[in-house]
């Protein structure tokens, strides 16, 4: 008693267990607070099909987020199959990231107030903006803390943080290949540069054995779940490349897109940014300091998260950096002597609170991640109404904002006929929880569709013949009798593999938004 009465007292570990509830709880309210379909529920199912022995890659076309299946499927696992635990998975990474952001900002000697409040603006604008389990956020997220592990191992020189950085990149590109991508490149030529600077290149062949011993436990991994190599690099790799090559194409530059969206993590990088350019210009082997390279790799963060939302054109996630850049800058400052240090000071907490303040009512209260930015929050309905599975959440979504009890409605209604029909069978659609709340294997071929290729090839693309491969082969081993396809009236799935079902299947429309194609004697 007296034990826990102290540890419970002390400075430190008040702030930390604020912290830690403060996050996961801003995180579940957030979370619970209207839905994009497609968005929201990506990985529900895909949890769910994994618990019950489906694997990605095999039984569904994947192009990104493997990883985030697996750890769905474990909190389902653990928590039960609800809408709670769904996005407990994104509100324990959002406890995660504020926690490691304590201890490294009191690693480097900020004060603890400072480093409390810096953590607790960054626990607002990290996981909040989506709610629920999403890929950029994990694999920015997961760069993120390759990036802290390597401030440690510089402040700190322990082996353990040059161990941690690999491991965190893998699990960053495995939940989403950009930006890891981008920051695995950045860190790994950092390191190399600061390794013969420093000369230990010790810390190269750490980072080098550490990333061996993790790409062969991936290896064994996917061997012992039966998925091939082959398909790993076509799905994961080879086919988000030609997509990637796209857009790389049709990337411009704008003011408005490149300086003022992104004013606030501008300035909050400046004074980080001015006492570095200043020292490397007027103090000799300034890249011999550790210094140099926090500031190295700040800048490399901020630059591949910046570019990689200029690239994928999304709603933006990546404020989170203002509080981490802002407590960086303050680091800085304190390590320079300047006749205005306490103004500058309360300048730069000032920018980190009102930028906060801001884009905390715009991506968390208006929920304009997920395109809520015009909902009426005051009409959402208790999601009990289509299953008791999503207690606690508040439905309403962007394609049914002034009548979400329609589109309750119209999933209730497809819910009972899938319900009824116990034959095997597919369901194409973006409301990505069906299987969960049924009970029953609907066989989806993709996670959720898209126009663009984002989620599956299309026609006419060169890996569109490897998914078409991929569906004859769930349809023929798991006797698939009838494929469905679901389409609400905000949203229109041209599913054109169907076509190539033609021949031997009827097409029956049973509802405005679904459709059956009967299949018979498709093996012949």
């Amino acid at each position: 008693s007296f034990m826990i009465s102290k540890f419970l007292f002390q400075k430190n570990n008040i702030f930390i267990l604020f912290l830690l509830f403060f996050s996961i709880f801003i995180n579940q309210h957030y979370g619970n607070r209207g839905v994009d379909p497609m968005d929201s529920f990506h990985f529900f199912d895909s949890g769910y099909r994994i618990l019950n022995g489906e694997v990605p890659f095999i039984d569904y076309w994947l192009v990104k987020g493997v990883l985030m299946d697996y750890i769905q499927a474990i909190f389902f696992y653990i928590f039960g199959i609800s809408w709670k635990s769904y996005v407990l998975h994104a509100s324990l990474f959002n406890a995660l990231l504020t926690i490691s952001t304590f201890f490294v900002l009191k690693n480097f000697k900020l004060k603890t107030e400072f480093c409390f409040l810096y953590s607790l603006l960054f626990s607002i604008l990290a996981y909040p903006s989506s709610g629920t389990p999403f890929i950029d956020h994990h694999s920015a997220f997961f760069s993120l803390l390759a990036i802290y592990s390597f401030l440690l191992a510089i402040n700190n020189k322990k082996k353990l943080f040059w161990f941690l950085i690999p491991l965190c990149l893998f699990l960053g590109f495995l939940s989403k290949q950009v930006p890891a991508a981008y920051i695995i490149i950045l860190i790994s030529l950092v390191l190399i540069f600061y390794s013969f600077v420093q000369k230990k290149i010790n810390y190269i062949k750490y980072f080098f054995s550490s990333s061996i011993f993790f790409l062969i436990l991936i290896l064994f991994f996917g061997k012992s779940q039966g998925i091939t190599l082959s398909s790993f690099l076509e799905q994961h790799i080879f086919y988000p490349q030609s997509i990637g090559s796209e857009r790389f194409n049709n990337l411009s530059f704008t003011y408005r897109g490149f300086i003022d969206h992104f004013k606030f993590i501008y300035l909050s990088i400046a004074p980080l940014f001015y006492f570095n350019i200043k020292k490397i210009l007027t103090e000799k082997n300034y890249i011999k300091n550790n210094d140099f390279y926090v500031f190295v790799l700040l800048l490399a963060l901020t630059i591949s998260l910046i570019f990689h939302q200029l690239l994928t054109k999304n709603q933006t996630f990546i404020f989170f950096l203002i509080p981490i850049l802002c407590a960086f800058s303050q680091i800085s400052l304190g390590q320079n002597k300047l006749k205005f240090k306490k103004l500058i000071t309360s300048f730069i907490i000032l920018v980190c609170i009102f930028s906060t303040a801001k884009y905390h009512l715009r991506f968390n209260e208006h929920r304009k991640f997920h395109e809520m930015k015009n909902v009426n929050f005051n009409l959402t309905i208790d999601s009990k109404k289509i299953d008791k599975k999503f207690s606690g959440l508040n439905w309403i979504s962007p394609g049914f904002a002034e009548n979400p009890i329609d589109e309750i409605n119209i999933i209730n209604q497809i819910k009972s006929i899938l319900k009824k029909d116990q034959r095997n069978k597919m369901v194409i659609t973006n409301y990505s929880f069906l299987s969960a709340i049924l009970d029953q294997k609907l066989h989806s071929p993709s996670r959720v569709y898209t126009g663009d290729g984002t989620t599956h090839p299309l026609k006419g693309n060169k890996y569109a013949i490897k998914y078409k491969e991929l569906i004859d082969n769930v349809i023929s081993k798991n006797n698939i009798s009838v494929i469905y396809i679901m389409n609400t009236t905000n949203e229109n799935i041209n599913f054109h593999y169907v076509e190539s079902y033609q021949y031997c299947s009827e097409e029956i429309f049973l509802l405005k938004e679904l459709k059956s194609y009967e299949l018979k004697n498709c093996n012949n």
